[in-house]
């Protein structure tokens, strides 16, 4: 394993507390929920009490949770779910230019099928204007997603703004909330979301779980059909095992005490950088309206993969790709408007709760030796 991770935005360890509550139940939680025997009922009251500690955290009722096989199943159940439902109500659906792929992959799948999806633009931090979303709806929008935290710059959107207008209009609001969660608070009357996505390797779970928040009343059309498990909105018999583990993690995410000194430690790296590089380092994404754990910055005409290679045992993502002269921005640092010659030094460190002041001076102390290392470009890179 590297020796610092810094790329919980992409993937979180599952915490110990999580794994105690699951260790016990891969030898003990093998019977189907669905069964009316003893081993039954047990799997059935494991799985209920992790949906009511996803409610717990989302501020709902227990029924209106849903198991996923994770955030990408929740999203395409949101979108595909309520097109199919829908459908005979229009034909129109509203997102942005910056969502995950798990949203504007089903959208353009929606898109074969007659779909008229409007991508809105963002400004220069990330975010999309809630009068945008206003001009953008028309008598036959049936649903706006909006993320509620960009995964690359971490810039939080104006959900509440955004779902006033939805509201008003009649239009179901998703929001994908697989980084939020655990980070910022996700109540879902507060939001005024109608469904709401959460991945539970994005929060100390483990792979391969997560849920959709639907709120009561509204009907999607399922993905998968078969018996009528979740309440016949997701068939599959549910994982006692994985459930648990979310529910116990959505239970730990409740208390945001915690993100108070992963803010802090973001701050310092930021701090740390930019007195050793100055100009050179530019902070992508909201300079506050910004999640607590994510630094989005860019080494001005440097290779952001460059960069990450010569650091010692770093994890961390980067936000553009170079090849034969030619810089590939990603679709958020594009969107954006962010200029190649800044883009292509991106890198993104994402702390986590286990994250140590030690660990962010040590690697801020490794980034100076690192940008030494690997020189700025004599020539600038074409867009791609």
């Amino acid at each position: 394993m590297p020796q610092i991770y810094l790329d919980y935005n992409a993937s979180t360890p599952i915490d110990p507390r999580v794994a105690a509550v699951m260790r016990p139940l891969l030898e003990s939680a093998y019977a189907n929920p669905s069964a009316t025997h003893a081993g039954g009922r047990t799997a059935r009251e494991i799985v209920e009490r992790a949906r009511g500690q996803v409610a717990a955290l989302l501020g709902c009722d227990p029924d209106e949770v849903v198991f996923t096989s994770g955030g990408s199943e929740a999203n395409n159940l949101a979108l595909k779910g309520a097109w199919f439902a829908r459908a005979e109500r229009g034909d129109h659906i509203v997102t942005t230019s910056v969502e995950h792929p798990a949203i504007l992959e089903p959208a353009r799948f929606l898109e074969r099928l007659g779909a008229r999806v409007t991508r809105l633009p963002v400004d220069a931090f990330g975010r999309v204007g809630p009068d945008d979303v206003r001009r953008a709806i028309t008598p036959r929008t049936i649903l706006v997603s909006v993320m509620h935290a960009n995964n690359e710059v971490g810039t939080i959107e104006p959900i509440e703004a955004i779902s006033a207008i939805t509201r008003e209009r009649g239009v179901l609001f998703h929001t994908d909330a697989a980084q939020s969660v655990g980070k910022i608070p996700t109540r879902v009357d507060a939001l005024g979301v109608d469904l709401l996505s959460i991945a539970g390797h994005k929060l100390y779970a483990p792979k391969g779980v997560g849920a959709l928040y639907v709120r009561r009343g509204v009907r999607l059309e399922p993905l998968v059909h078969g018996a009528g498990h979740e309440s016949g909105r997701r068939a599959g018999t549910e994982s006692a095992l994985l459930v648990a583990g979310l529910g116990a993690a959505c239970e730990l995410a409740a208390d945001l005490a915690a993100m108070a000194e992963v803010r802090r430690l973001r701050d310092l790296l930021w701090t740390l950088l930019h007195e050793r590089s100055g100009d050179e380092v530019v902070l992508n994404g909201h300079p506050t309206e910004r999640l607590p754990n994510t630094l989005n910055v860019a080494f001005v005409r440097r290779i952001g993969a460059d960069i990450l290679a010569a650091l010692d045992g770093v994890a961390a993502s980067t936000g553009s790709a170079c090849h034969a002269g030619r810089v590939e921005l990603s679709p958020v640092l594009a969107a954006m408007g962010v200029a190649p010659e800044v883009g292509m030094g991106a890198i993104r460190f994402s702390l986590g709760r286990p994250t140590t002041e030690a660990e962010i001076r040590t690697v801020a102390s490794q980034m100076e030796r690192a940008l030494e290392a690997v020189a700025p470009l004599a020539a600038p890179l074409s867009p791609a």
